[in-house]
C-alpha cells in the first residue's frame, strides 16, 4: 500500500511539473521532451510534424496511470481522495496545446496498427509518432500526432474530444482505431512487434546516410533522432528481456555529432556504422531461422508498410509533399521493407511464384514514390495509390502466411 501510495505521489509530482512549465513558458511548455533541434526545425520549415518521441517523464506517468487503474476499487478511491487535496485548482486535464515539434508511426509501432482486420488499436496514451501518424493520416489533420501526444495522459479515449484535441464528428471516425488499453504482446505477436520497431530504427537511420552523403545533416538529424528519443523508449523492455547490450548511447553519440553539423564525415560514418551494426544485433536477438521465415518476415515487412503509408499519407496535402520529414521517413520504411523481402524472395518463389512476382511487381511500383531522399516537387504517387499498392503486398502476403487449404 505504502509502495503504491509513492508510485502515485510521483505521478502527480511529475504532472505537476509539467503544469508549472507549462505555466512559465510561452513556447513548447507543454511538449516536454520536444529536442531543441526539433524545435528549431519545425519553426524554420513552418511544419509541425516534425515529430518528437515521449519523454521519460511523460512515459513514466503513462504507466503509473495504468497500474493505478489496476488497483482495488477501494485502495485506488482513497489514494485519490488523499491526493486530490494536494492537487493545484489551477491544474487542468483539458490542456491541448500541441507540441510545435513534429513525426507516430510510433509506430510504432512501428510498428504501427489499427484494430481493423483484427489489429490492436493504437494506444493514445502510450503510441510512438509514427503509430500516431496513422490517425493523422486518416483524418488529414496536420500536426494531430503532437496534440495527441501533448494532451496525455487520457482517462479515457473520449477524452480527444473533451481536451480539443479533435471534435465528435473526426471522433467517429477513428473511435475503433484507438483505445487506453494495454495490449500484451505474447509469442509471435511480441516477435513481430520487437523486429517492426527495431525495422523502424533501420529506416531511419538508412534515410539519414542518403540526406548525410548529399550534405544535408540538418535533415538527417531528425531521423537519427527518431531511434533513440522515440522508438528506442518503447522497445526497451524488450531489449532487456532478450538480453541485448544497451545502445542507447551509441545512438546519441551519433546524433551529437549530426547536431554539431557533421563537421567530421570520417568519424560521422564511423559512427554511423557502429550504430547500425547495434541495431543489427539487436535484430538478432531474435533466433536466426525465425528471422529467416518467410511468413515471420512477411508479418514484419507488413508492419513496416503499413507505417510507411501512414506517414506518407501524413506527408501529402493538396496535391504537395508539406511534410518533407514523413516523406523520408516513409522512403526509410520501403527501402528496409525491399530489403527484407529480397532476403526471402527465393523461399517464395520457390513455393509460390505467382506471389512472389506480383509482391516484387507491387513493391518495384511503390518504390518508385519516393525517387529521391530530396523531396520532389510534387508527389509522384498519390496517397491512394500508394495506399492500393500497399494493401496489395498485404494481400499477397497472405498466400504465403495462409496458403489456401
Amino acid at each position: 500500500m505504502l509502495s503504491t501510495f509513492r508510485l502515485l505521489l510521483t505521478s502527480w509530482t511529475l504532472l505537476k511539473n509539467r503544469q508549472d512549465a507549462c505555466s512559465t513558458k510561452t513556447k513548447f511548455a507543454c511538449g516536454v521532451g520536444v529536442p531543441k533541434n526539433r524545435q528549431d526545425a519545425c519553426e524554420a520549415n513552418n511544419d509541425f510534424s516534425c515529430g518528437v518521441g515521449v519523454s521519460p517523464a511523460r512515459s513514466r506517468v503513462a504507466a503509473n496511470v495504468a497500474r493505478y487503474r489496476l488497483l482495488p476499487t477501494a485502495t485506488a478511491t482513497a489514494i485519490l481522495v488523499a491526493l486530490t487535496g494536494c492537487v493545484s485548482p489551477t491544474a487542468s486535464n483539458t490542456d491541448s496545446t500541441p507540441s510545435p515539434a513534429a513525426t507516430a508511426s510510433p509506430a510504432s509501432t512501428s510498428g504501427h496498427s489499427g484494430n481493423h482486420g483484427g489489429k490492436p488499436g493504437i494506444n493514445i496514451n502510450t503510441a510512438i509518432l509514427s503509430e500516431l501518424d496513422k490517425l493523422e493520416a486518416k483524418l488529414g489533420i496536420p500536426a494531430l500526432s503532437n496534440k495527441i501526444q501533448a494532451s496525455r495522459p487520457y482517462g479515457k479515449v473520449e477524452e480527444l474530444v473533451s481536451k480539443n484535441v479533435i471534435t465528435q464528428a473526426q471522433f467517429d471516425q477513428i473511435k475503433d482505431l484507438v483505445t487506453i488499453e494495454d495490449i500484451v504482446l505474447t509469442g509471435e505477436a511480441k516477435d513481430v512487434d520487437y523486429m517492426t520497431k527495431l525495422g523502424l530504427m533501420k529506416g531511419h537511420l538508412i534515410v539519414a546516410k542518403e540526406l548525410l552523403e548529399q550534405g544535408k545533416p540538418d535533415q538527417a538529424e531528425p531521423h537519427i533522432g527518431h531511434p533513440v528519443e522515440e522508438i528506442y523508449a518503447d522497445v526497451e523492455d524488450q531489449l532487456n528481456e532478450r538480453k541485448v547490450p544497451e545502445f542507447k548511447t551509441t545512438l546519441i553519440k551519433l546524433q551529437d555529432l549530426v547536431k554539431a553539423g557533421a563537421k567530421d564525415p570520417a568519424q560521422v560514418n564511423a559512427e554511423f556504422d557502429t550504430s547500425m551494426q547495434a541495431v543489427d544485433g539487436a535484430i538478432a536477438g531474435l533466433p536466426e531461422a525465425q528471422r529467416k521465415d518467410p511468413k515471420f518476415v512477411l508479418q514484419v515487412i507488413n508492419g513496416l508498410l503499413d507505417t510507411a503509408n501512414s506517414e506518407y499519407g501524413a506527408a501529402v496535402a493538396n496535391g504537395k509533399i508539406s511534410a518533407i520529414i514523413e516523406y523520408q521517413d516513409s522512403r526509410g520504411f520501403v527501402m528496409y521493407a525491399e530489403t527484407l523481402y529480397k532476403d526471402i524472395a527465393e523461399q517464395v518463389a520457390k513455393t509460390s511464384p505467382e506471389t512472389d512476382k506480383a509482391i516484387v511487381a507491387s513493391m518495384t511500383e511503390l518504390k518508385a514514390s519516393w525517387p529521391s531522399a530530396i523531396a520532389p516537387a510534387a508527389p509522384v504517387k498519390t496517397t491512394e495509390q500508394v495506399s492500393q499498392l500497399v494493401k496489395a503486398i498485404e494481400s499477397d502476403s497472405q498466400k504465403v502466411l495462409k496458403p489456401a487449404s
